[in-house]
């Protein structure tokens, strides 16, 4: 599989020739869904969801499908049937050959006079290449995470939670997401404590620049 950095939380994912593109929000390169076979949209904030970009890809490319949860399906009407699927924690799917398990119901809290949005993270791949993209969460996967896209900023963190968060899941390897909020001074700082913290687990964190690639093998 092929991990594609597109800007802040968004990734293409490739695998077999197949292309999914997860959460092309605001800060996203607009590149991002060119090619793509399949979208899957952890929630509805507009730096995960850019509802105009989304809806104009489907639009141009009647073969492109979204997996998300109901808050950003029901963004998405008109698509024609079949084009958008409501997923949920415990669901399970398939994307021409490369599998898709959700996990995690919630946001995490930003604070409390916020309302707290719903979230689904999705585990993409078989085997022992997988990859987990939480959203907005610190959601634990049922099973082994291969390769964790770890949100290193936001408003509903500090780093302190970010490592345990990492130590908690102990992936192979830690890449870099959700980090549009930071100076290049900020992602240096960063960068530099996970590094050093997740050691202990023996999880290889590495920073991946926008439009910069890294290939997952085994």
């Amino acid at each position: 599989m092929r991990i594609t950095r597109c800007g802040h939380a968004c990734v293409r994912l490739e695998q077999d020739g197949v292309v999914i593109v997860v959460d092309p929000g605001s800060y996203s390169d607009p590149r991002a869904l060119d090619g793509a076979h399949a979208v899957l949209v952890t929630h509805e904030h507009v730096d995960h969801f850019a509802e105009p970009l989304l809806r104009a890809a489907a639009e141009a490319d009647p073969g492109l499908r979204i997996w998300a949860d109901r808050a950003v399906a029901d963004q998405l009407t008109g698509l024609g049937g079949g084009r958008v699927t409501v997923v949920g924690d415990g669901d399970a799917f398939d994307i021409d050959g490369v599998g898709v398990e959700v996990h995690g119901e919630l946001h995490a809290v930003v604070h409390p006079d916020l309302p707290q949005v719903t979230n689904v993270g999705f585990l993409v791949g078989d085997g022992d290449t997988t990859v987990f993209h939480p959203g907005d969460a610190f959601t634990v996967p049922t099973r082994p995470v291969d390769t964790l896209l770890l949100p290193v900023h936001g408003p509903w963190s500090k780093t302190g939670e970010v490592i345990d968060y990492a130590r908690e899941i102990k992936p192979r390897s830690a890449v870099s997401i959700h980090d549009g909020g930071l100076s290049e001074s900020g992602n240096a700082l960063a960068d530099h404590m996970l590094q050093v913290c997740l050691q202990d687990v023996g999880a290889d964190y590495q920073r991946v620049a926008a439009a910069a690639g890294i290939e997952l093998t085994r």
